[in-house]
């Protein structure tokens, strides 16, 4: 999971962050070239940081913006 920039994540820490009640864990989290394996809950985030999470799928799922549909590009048919 990506923590952007302008995610409510940023500057709290992990225990703040709300994802223990979501029954999620955070296993590992890369910040630029540093990996920081089992971080602990007082760990602050920041914005880029990315986390590799275990926990209930439909937890995780939430937690992920939805996308904006895209228009199917229509391809024009040659004339034959």
């Amino acid at each position: 999971m990506l923590v952007k920039e302008d995610s409510h994540l940023v500057g709290s820490t992990i225990a703040q962050s709300g994802l223990r009640d979501l029954d999620i864990t955070v296993l590992t989290l890369h910040r630029e070239t540093e990996v920081i394996p089992n971080p602990r809950e007082s760990r602050v985030l920041e914005a880029n940081d990315k986390l590799l999470c275990f926990g209930r799928l439909e937890s995780m799922r939430s937690m992920i913006p939805k996308r904006k549909n895209r228009r199917q590009k229509v391809k024009k048919l040659p004339i034959s």
